[in-house]
């Protein structure tokens, strides 16, 4: 269940790539598979062994190009161990809500991005987000949980500022290119959730709706796959921001 767009990221074979708060490792693993020298950070060392053992078997099952790399680093997302510039793309997918710090960690993802290379960030939509906390408390409230909801304007704003010099100049100042939507299928089952109980997983209408999802999931369906298109722009869950650092100088 992909999120970012790799296309309109503008991955390529042999780009090295981070995946910032990769969790389970979906994005990695499609980057992997795409070619790329993918870096899966985290700061959850059981995931990152688990991320590590599933690109060991991708790559003895023959599922990456000759040539792909793929590694785990756990760390920081407020003092990444990288170099300036070091990666030609970096995506942090479903991260930035977590961190209360989120201006010093979208420094540090601007910081890592080659000049000419692409940044996706992902986080949940407003308006489906706006109803989730209004509906529980125990949605927002978890232990690791979201701690802001942002809006577009917002995220573009800390992060279009993030790489410019204290005296406000240009400098290496991210341009924004665009924003996607997705996960619309998604929005309904947390709505549902939050309604019934977020740990009531035994409700018939959230046990129901988690099926939809899972047929989704398992075998994308096309009657599935036209209602995400009308639902993503409508009420998608994830909004997708894209960002460019201009070439140097």
């Amino acid at each position: 269940m992909l999120t970012v767009d790799f296309d309109r990221l503008g991955l390529r074979p042999g780009d090295r790539v981070l995946d910032m708060g990769c969790g389970a490792g979906r994005h990695a693993f499609e980057m992997y598979k795409r070619g790329a020298d993918v870096i899966a950070f985290d700061q959850d060392a059981d995931e990152l062994a688990t991320v590590r053992e599933w690109f060991t078997a991708m790559r003895d099952a023959g599922e990456v190009p000759a040539g792909a790399e793929a590694d785990v680093k756990e760390g920081d997302a407020l003092s990444l161990p990288f170099a300036d510039g070091e990666f030609d793309r970096v995506v942090a997918a479903e991260v930035l809500e977590h961190i209360h710090a989120d201006v010093e960690a979208i420094k540090e993802l601007v910081r890592v991005v080659r000049p000419g290379g692409t940044l996706a960030i992902s986080v949940p939509r407003w308006l489906p987000e706006v109803v989730n906390w209004k509906l529980s408390d125990d949605y927002h409230n978890a232990e690791g949980g979201h701690i802001r909801i942002y809006t577009a304007q917002e995220l573009v704003d800390k992060v279009t500022k993030a790489g410019r010099p204290n005296d406000g100049t240009p400098g290496d100042a991210m341009v924004f290119t665009g924003r996607d939507h997705a996960h619309g299928l998604h929005t309904p089952y947390w709505w549902i959730k939050c309604a019934v109980g977020v740990a009531n997983d035994d409700h018939p209408l959230a046990k129901a709706y988690h099926k939809l999802l899972v047929w989704e999931i398992m075998e994308n369906p096309k009657v599935l796959q036209y209602a995400g298109k009308v639902l993503d722009p409508l009420i998608g869950k994830s909004m997708v921001l894209y960002f460019r650092k201009p070439d140097a100088a």
